[in-house]
């Protein structure tokens, strides 16, 4: 079987890189970059300063900064107006997941008319798109690396996926100085974030040998740095290694997929506004621990590279394993569960039954080692919640 591996062309990591990011867009050909950040990456001054950066390589630049987490169809109305008032030729995207996610699909929508509803999965667009840059500020989505979007349909609430080449950004410029000054709590649900990435990508059904060997290097990175970077956000070395983990994370469920965390976290966010990283953090023990059997050599593989099991273990052991240090690492970084978020039980149960469908349709779910039925899918909703 043959498998085809996609990585941007350009991945720019270590510290200060941010400020190359003028010469890197001029290599690109591009002269009208658009920067497409957030309201508190545009006070921060950051957005400026890659602005500065820019114009100093001679490009003629603009700034939108009216992106919001958990893009929706909606949102994209304003940036795609300020792409087209600017006439970019490129986007450069500073921030997060989500600003991430917004200059990906104004990068397909710039060039390809119609909906962003009618280009979410299954259906996979592979063609023309203005190039994007993206800077990340967080390290856990990864989106700097991968062939996806995620856009919420305003009109429905569903949280699409959309996939293809023309997602994939030409160049990221990965520097971990640049987050710094995450919190704990986002360096908690970020960090755990790119590990869900990591080990889904690691056991999912659509698993290689490249997907593989990014996979588990992000895994052993985490294992190792990401208390660390909770405990004292002023540790340079453990924030350089998760924002590198983070990367890799993203180019190996880029490359293979991720599966039913994924798959059940999208509703949590569509729903309830519970952010992507934290969303699957209160589900990642739970669905590792109805996955397991299906996969105890791939999971015992993905404790022992953690640091949690050893060659002595057997894989069931390990599994075992594997499934502990997910609930222990949760309580370590003080993840909350939906009912200590606030979510009212009612509500949660009332919407399981769409939740569970709306995880099935996804796609995610059927990439498992172990496949659910909507049943199971309820039944571990219900698990989660408190």
């Amino acid at each position: 079987m043959s498998v085809d591996i996609h990585i941007s062309p350009v991945l720019r990591i270590g510290a200060g890189s941010v400020d190359t990011v003028g010469a890197l867009v001029a290599s690109l050909g591009a002269r009208r970059p658009l920067v497409v950040t957030d309201g508190f990456l545009a006070s921060s001054g950051l957005a400026d300063r890659v602005a500065e950066r820019l114009r100093g390589s001679g490009a003629d630049v603009e700034i939108f900064a009216g992106t919001i987490p958990d893009p929706t169809t909606e949102s994209l109305v304003d940036g795609l107006s300020a792409v087209r008032a600017h006439d970019a030729d490129s986007i450069v995207a500073v921030g997060g997941g989500s600003p991430i996610d917004t200059a990906k699909a104004l990068a397909v929508l710039a060039v390809r008319e119609g909906p962003m509803r009618e280009l979410k999965a299954p259906y996979r667009y592979d063609g023309e798109a203005l190039p994007v840059v993206a800077v990340p500020t967080t390290a856990g989505t990864g989106s700097e690396a991968t062939m996806f979007t995620i856009i919420t349909d305003s009109e429905s609430g569903e949280k699409m996926l959309c996939a293809g080449r023309a997602y994939l950004p030409s160049a990221a410029i990965v520097d971990y100085e640049l987050t710094m000054s995450m919190p704990p709590r986002l360096t908690a649900d970020t960090g755990i974030d790119a590990l869900t990435h990591a080990i889904e990508a690691y056991v999912s059904k659509k698993a290689n040998a490249v997907s593989d060997t990014f996979a588990l290097s992000a895994i052993s990175r985490i294992g190792r740095w990401l208390r660390p970077a909770y405990a004292d956000g002023a540790d340079v070395r453990a924030r350089e290694e998760l924002m590198t983990a983070a990367t890799l994370a993203g180019i190996a469920f880029s490359n293979s997929s991720v599966a039913l965390v994924h798959g059940m976290s999208r509703p949590l966010g569509a729903h309830f506004h519970i952010a992507h990283g934290m969303a699957n953090a209160m589900l990642f023990a739970e669905v590792t621990a109805f996955s397991v059997t299906a996969a105890e050599e791939r999971y015992a593989t993905c404790a022992r590279t953690l640091g949690v099991a050893t060659d002595d273990d057997s894989d069931a052991a390990a599994a075992e394993a594997l499934v502990r240090e997910l609930r222990r690492l949760a309580q370590d970084l003080e993840v909350p569960t939906p009912a200590g978020r606030g979510v009212d039980r009612q509500e949660w149960d009332a919407l399981v039954p769409v939740m569970a469908e709306q995880a099935l349709a996804s796609g995610s779910p059927g990439n498992n080692p172990r496949v659910p039925t909507a049943e199971e899918i309820e039944q571990l909703y219900a698990a989660v919640y408190a």
